[in-house]
């Protein structure tokens, strides 16, 4: 599993360390630096709504098999589950 905190905080360095490579000396230049930090921290938002989405998923599938499994074992037991 990959430490979510930790890829950020690489990518941040290298992020900031490119943006900021060369201070903005006009409007154009300000504008294009502020348009590029402000693309920079969409993606990086995406990419983590993304990675909670699959981990959200990923968890709902883990909690269906673990009530499967506890359903097959309660029966296996001879005990009744819980009517839905």
């Amino acid at each position: 599993m990959v430490d979510v905190k930790d890829d950020m905080t690489n990518n941040d360095t290298e992020s900031y360390a490119s943006v900021n490579s060369a201070d903005p000396k006009n409007v154009q230049e300000l504008t294009q630096y502020v348009q590029s930090l402000l693309q920079t921290i969409q993606d990086k938002f995406q990419n983590m709504s993304d990675q909670i989405l699959t981990r959200i998923d990923e968890m709902g599938s883990r909690i269906d098999d673990l009530e499967k499994n506890i359903g097959d074992l309660m029966t296996q037991a001879g005990v009744e589950g819980p009517d839905k």
